[in-house]
């Protein structure tokens, strides 16, 4: 068995600081960061998925952006392929892989060595016309025939979560095997990665709740409206349902339909990510691979080379 590749990864709630560390890293050990953000894939969704300035772009090589064009539904099984292709490709080359995001189930997914086979990929006819069948007949009669041909996948899979369901059956449909064995076998598969993961966290909750409302105020400054407004009038949210929930769009959009007004969709954009943040904090929390950095203490928040100096003891000893 060849030798598993080295990488490290910077984890953590949204606004907790993982870019900055990252670069950092990047910088200090010859690395290179590849993204680990379901969003951050699409071209010209950009602000509302804070993706890496054009600064920080050329302090350090970034992997993972811009990759496809936002009216295309990307899945998690691509990420995987395609980002286990850049991590070979990084280290093949002396250089560090450094994964950063915060998208848990990309990044579990990875780190767990799940391996897709090329027939499960994403069929958009097979997929159309699953939740067309949905929108006809209703979503508990696409869920009935996900029990008739995986009971073991229906059986982890909320009825109302017509997109998960829609994946299963597409992949028995396209690869002809279920999808809760494809599932199996990626768990007995051995990782090809020797990982370490660090996760940022502020023990001060109001702390967190800050650096989000910041960022939230600078996304809009930046020109979130504008954005979403022109992704909306290239037709994007109708052919992407995932981008049309993605949060800071979605708030938008509410907001352009004359549902809320424009302080109202800022507050709930705010509420959205905090919210989410504490979803990311739950699932990292759940994992025995992560190590957290605390990035605050009892007088606020650490030094910036306090938390590399942690970081750089948890990932290298």
């Amino acid at each position: 068995m060849s030798e598993k590749i080295k990488i490290i990864a910077v984890a953590g709630a949204t606004a907790s600081g993982k870019s900055r560390l990252a670069l950092e890293l990047a910088s200090l050990y010859g690395g290179e960061i590849i993204s680990c953000d379901s969003m951050q894939v699409y071209k010209r969704m950009d602000i509302g998925t804070a993706k890496p300035t054009a600064e920080e772009r050329r302090a350090a090589v970034h992997h993972m952006i811009d990759i496809v064009e936002p009216n295309y539904n990307y899945s998690c099984a691509e990420y995987i392929k395609e980002a286990a292709k850049v991590i070979e490709d990084v280290s093949g080359r002396g250089k560090l892989p450094i994964i950063c995001g915060g998208t848990g189930l990309y990044l579990d997914a990875l780190l767990r060595g799940q391996n897709f086979s090329e027939e499960s990929s994403p069929d958009e006819a097979v997929r159309r016309e699953l939740f067309e069948f949905a929108e006809k007949h209703g979503k508990d009669a696409l869920f009935a025939e996900l029990e008739r041909i995986d009971p073991e996948s229906a059986a982890t899979i909320h009825p109302n979560n017509v997109k998960r369901v829609v994946r299963a059956i597409e992949i028995y449909r396209t690869s002809g095997e279920k999808k809760s064995e494809l599932d199996r076998r990626s768990l007995e598969a051995p990782s090809r990665y020797d990982a370490r993961v660090a996760a940022l966290r502020y023990n001060d909750r109001d702390i967190l709740r800050r650096r989000i409302d910041a960022r939230v105020d600078e996304m809009i400054e930046n020109g979130l409206e504008e954005e979403t407004r022109a992704l909306l009038e290239e037709g994007v949210f109708e052919k992407n349902t995932t981008a049309a929930q993605a949060i800071g769009y979605k708030e938008f959009l509410g907001y352009f339909r004359g549902d809320t007004s424009f302080s109202e969709c800022t507050e709930l954009l705010k509420t959205a990510t905090r919210k989410y943040a504490k979803r990311q904090n739950t699932w990292f929390g759940a994992k025995n691979y992560v190590n957290w950095i605390d990035a605050d203490c009892e007088t606020g928040i650490k030094s910036f080379k306090e938390i590399v100096n942690s970081a750089s003891k948890c990932f290298f000893g």
